[in-house]
């Protein structure tokens, strides 16, 4: 038992000995003491308390005393990774801005930080400026060719935009506009093709960065395509169209003229069909009248003579139609 229980003894003294290490961080003090930082033990063991990680905020101000930036304060980085922010990058940006002579304040970084950024990809990008490739624009030029242009836009981060400014999107957004814009006010397609960088200086001179997070360096056009002859097609469309319409109103007038036939077939066979009932009469008047003695038999002679006469004339009228020779002779 007296074995044993030195074991659990040295094994609880380890376990002491690791808890006072780590609570009481002596080496990461004595490294800070070393490096020119003063801070003390206590405020070590109180970061251990509040979830603060010593190791980065010391690290952080180590790295900051050393870039010569000696107005970082240990209150100011704790209450920024409190807040959720990423105190390592934050320093490494001070520091980067430092030697590239960009103003950028601790203040300004951390909320750059804070709002979602990268602020040292941010000042990386102040002092190496990236290439945007646009995607393909298509623009139509006044002579109805279409234009199908690429542009790489030269940006730099704007550190004083950076929060609330609007991102790549918007850029890219309103490049494509400058270029739809430009090569739908020439004229012809050929002049756009003999001076892209035309469009460059056009674009260029709109100030298409206002309000973004970017300040636009130059705006190069990589490549131009010729498209599709708009202007062709739509003519050729409006022709279509145009013979649609053409052929209904031809269709409806067609339909009225065999409506309009139909009804006059109709009143022809109603007038036909009065007259022959007007002739079935005739017999009956007639013999009406010898009965009441109004028509006598040289009347009924004479009438008979005239209508004669007059179906005589009717064919004489009439063309007649020449007879086929026989046995083709």
């Amino acid at each position: 038992m007296t074995g044993l229980g030195s074991i659990f003894f040295i094994a609880a003294l380890v376990v002491l000995f690791f808890l006072f290490l780590y609570y009481v961080p002596i080496l990461l003090w004595f490294s800070a003491l070393v490096s020119g930082v003063r801070i003390s033990l206590l405020q070590l063991v109180l970061m251990r308390i509040r979830k603060v990680p010593p190791g980065v905020i010391v690290r952080a101000m180590i790295e900051a005393y050393k870039a010569g930036l000696k107005d970082i304060k240990r209150d100011e980085l704790e209450a920024h990774f409190l807040a959720g922010g990423q105190v390592a990058k934050v320093i490494h940006a001070l520091v980067s801005a430092n030697k590239a002579n960009i103003d950028l304040t601790f203040q300004m970084a951390t909320a750059i930080d804070l709002a979602g950024r990268d602020v040292f990809e941010a000042v990386q990008m102040s002092v190496n400026p990236k290439v945007i490739d646009t995607p393909p624009v298509a623009a139509v030029a006044k002579d109805g060719i279409q234009l199908i242009a690429k542009a790489r836009v030269t940006v730099r981060a704007n550190i004083k935009q950076l929060v609330g400014g609007a991102g790549e999107e918007t850029v890219l957004a309103r490049v494509g506009e400058g270029i739809v814009s430009s090569i739908g006010s020439s004229h012809t397609h050929k002049a756009v093709l003999e001076n892209p960088d035309s469009i460059s200086k056009v674009v260029l001179n709109k100030g298409l960065d206002a309000g973004t997070a970017f300040e636009i360096l130059s705006i190069d056009i990589a490549d131009i395509d010729i498209g599709k002859n708009i202007g062709a097609t739509l003519q050729m469309d409006q022709a279509e169209a145009d013979k649609n319409i053409a052929q209904a109103k031809a269709e409806e007038r067609r339909a009225m003229a065999i409506a309009l036939e139909q009804e006059m077939k109709a009143k022809t066979q109603e007038a036909r069909a009065k007259v022959i009932e007007a002739e079935a009469e005739v017999p009956k008047a007639i013999a009406e009248a010898f009965r009441t003695g109004n028509l006598g038999v040289m009347d009924y002679v004479k009438y008979k003579n005239v209508k004669a006469d007059t179906a005589m004339r009717e064919s004489l009228a009439k063309p007649q139609t020449p007879k086929k020779p026989k046995d083709g002779k």
